[in-house]
This record gives structure tokens, C-alpha cells and sequence, in this order.
């Protein structure tokens, strides 16, 4: 079965953003399980979940919100990122930085053409 959202660019480049957060967190140390490693799964996880919980509602106003909620998991999830370099955790942030970078581009023209409709 097949949901408008699975078209979306956007949640397609998340659902690769949550594959990417899983595999480098798997070479997290042991101790931080239930801490960074957990944090950023949940940040990363939520990131495509809230893009295709707005696509299902039925109105614009509603998707909206949700891609302003998804921005806020976004940037929680770039600071977790920033963190685990700092942390020697990630030898090169970089690739993931600049994901999370050209995602957060692709909900700010969404946002703007699903404003556009409303102004209509």
C-alpha cells in the first residue's frame, strides 16, 4: 500500500537520514546506549514519522504544524550530531551535517508552497 507521503522527497531523504543516524550510533560507545545513542534514534526516527502523521491529516493547516514540529526534531537531532563529534564519538560529522542541512531546506519549501495554498 502506498501513501501520498512515500512521494514526498522529503520523507524519502528522512527515512535515509534515520538509516544513516542508525548506523553510525551502532559504533557508540557501550555506556551511552540509553543516552546519546537513544536520544538521536528517537530525534531521527521522528523526523519521517511526523512528515507522514501531517501528510495523513487533512488539512494544510494541520501538515504544517507537523513539518514545524519535524524542523524542531531536526535541529535537536543536528545539535545530538554536533555533540557526538565533539564527543570523539564521530570521526566526520560532515556527511550527516550536510543531510540534515539540505532537509531542512526541503521542509522550508514545503512549508512555503503549503503556505502559498493557504494564501490562495
Amino acid at each position: 500500500m502506498r501513501r501520498k507521503h512515500h512521494d514526498l522527497r522529503l520523507w524519502q531523504e528522512a527515512m535515509s537520514l534515520v538509516k544513516d543516524i542508525y548506523r553510525v550510533t551502532g559504533d557508540f560507545p557501550r555506556e551511552e546506549t540509553y543516552a546519546l545513542t537513544s536520544q538521536m534514534r528517537r530525534a531521527a526516527i521522528s523526523i519521517p514519522s511526523n512528515i507522514a502523521e501531517g501528510a495523513g491529516r487533512t488539512g494544510v493547516r494541520e501538515f504544517l504544524q507537523f513539518l514545524s514540529i519535524t524542523r524542531g526534531s531536526l535541529s535537536e537531532l543536528e545539535t545530538q550530531v554536533i555533540l557526538a563529534q565533539d564527543l570523539g564519538y564521530l570521526k566526520d560529522n560532515r556527511p550527516l551535517l550536510e543531510k540534515i542541512d539540505g532537509i531542512f531546506g526541503l521542509i522550508g519549501g514545503l512549508m512555503n508552497s503549503l503556505q502559498q495554498r493557504l494564501e490562495k
